[in-house]
């Protein structure tokens, strides 16, 4: 995404070209331009479908599978995923604003210049994705997990981590310092790859003490 990111639909390169798409994404569908605004979709199966310069707005998705779908300059804004099945699926280009996505499963996916700002991860399972030039602006990723993904160039600017899990993951080039909070719940190995500010350092103290088995005793 540009550095940045388009706050409203009308800022959108390609914002004249979009129009009303009111059906459902099917299964290996093509969508260019397609503008989805007001939808309910409930356990829909729109796995491997291609999303380009396209925009969502008050989208919500309730189950269904979008598995090894492709985003590709997307814009969404207001959209939710519950329970949804996005596991492999690729984004490139894309920003995602003021959004909720809880018991999501994004296993596998690999995500290349995303910007989530504002949005709220709750019980999110990225185990094994792939991260590059990723920001998360101003969210909150609660019960995240993280195991065994690759973070490459990914900032969290105003971003609190709540439980997050990093166990075997690996981070190169990840940046925490303007993080709110760094709760992490297991993996704390994995932040040899990522820098923090000293008064994070002094945050993680108790986790990292546990974790190398140091006792700190004052008497």
């Amino acid at each position: 995404m540009p550095t940045r990111t388009p706050q409203d639909l009308s800022e959108l390169p390609y914002a004249h070209r979009l129009e009303p798409f009111t059906g459902e994404p099917e299964r290996d569908g093509d969508y260019e331009w397609a503008h989805l605004d007001g939808l309910a979709l409930d356990d829909i199966d729109a796995g491997m479908a291609r999303f380009s310069e396209s925009a969502l707005t008050s989208v919500t998705f309730t189950g269904g599978r979008l598995r090894r779908a492709r985003l590709d300059t997307v814009w969404m804004h207001n959209v939710r995923t519950v329970g949804t099945d996005l596991a492999e699926t690729g984004w490139l280009d894309t920003a995602c604003l003021s959004s909720l996505l809880a018991g999501t499963q994004l296993h596998g996916a690999r995500l290349q210049r995303v910007v989530f700002q504002q949005c709220k991860f709750d019980s999110v399972n990225l185990r094994a994705a792939v991260l590059r030039e990723v920001s998360f602006v101003d969210c909150l990723l609660r019960d995240v997990d993280f195991a065994g993904a690759s973070l490459t160039g990914v900032t969290f600017p105003g971003t609190a981590l709540d439980r997050v899990g990093l166990d075997r993951a690996v981070l190169s080039r990840v940046d925490l310092r303007e993080a709110t909070a760094l709760g992490i719940g297991s993996g704390v190995e994995a932040l040899k790859g990522a820098t923090v500010s000293t008064t994070q350092l002094f945050d993680l103290a108790p986790v990292l003490a546990r974790h190398i088995g140091l006792t700190v005793r004052d008497d």
